[in-house]
């Protein structure tokens, strides 16, 4: 089923209910927590953040503040990331002591798979960190490719080309994270 021109693509329906969007549902609170609380997430599949993009983000969270939450879960000692991480990053470079967060109980499956599909629903990952994100999910979690498929609203074969990248030479891999060679 393809999506009309300007409509986002769904969420696949297991993951529909547990994550809306990364963002704060209706009647969920926003709370204020400390930034040196909140760790980074250890399954955050962007490996490479753009200086020069979050410099400009950091800027904007000086003028008019974080705009949207940052999705936490609780952990030993605070917290830990589950969306956001630019949001988080920018905020520390802007200067802030506490950001807006909601906090949700997630498992490890479920803290990697909100942070791949709030990415992949960007399109912001490169070709190689969505194929290395999704091979963690498989391998980790014990998925298969239509499970994984269904879960992150793609379809099997496309999973099944991303995960194609990584047999590439690490040459081959480099140009294509750097977007000198295409995916088509």
């Amino acid at each position: 089923m393809k999506a009309k021109k300007g409509e986002k693509r769904g969420l696949g329906k297991g993951l529909e209910a547990l994550i809306p969007a990364a963002q704060a549902r209706e009647g969920e609170p926003v709370q204020e927590i400390g930034i040196e609380e909140i760790r980074p997430n250890s399954f955050q599949p962007r490996r490479i953040f753009d200086e020069e993009k979050l410099a400009e983000l950091a800027e904007s969270v000086r003028v008019h503040g974080v705009l949207q939450p940052v999705v936490v879960r609780a952990v030993i000692g605070g917290y830990e990331l589950v969306a956001g991480e630019r949001r988080w990053r920018a905020a520390q470079l802007a200067g802030l002591s506490s950001i807006p967060a909601v906090i949700r109980e997630l498992s490890d499956g479920e803290m990697m798979e909100v942070a791949l599909i709030e990415n992949i629903q960007r399109e912001d990952l490169n070709p190689l960190e969505e194929a290395e994100a999704l091979q963690r999910l498989l391998t980790e979690f014990g998925l298969t490719q239509e499970e994984l498929a269904q879960r992150v609203g793609k379809s099997r074969s496309h999973i099944a080309n991303m995960l194609r990248l990584l047999n590439l030479t690490d040459e081959v891999q480099n140009n294509v994270s750097r977007g000198t060679i295409s995916m088509g």
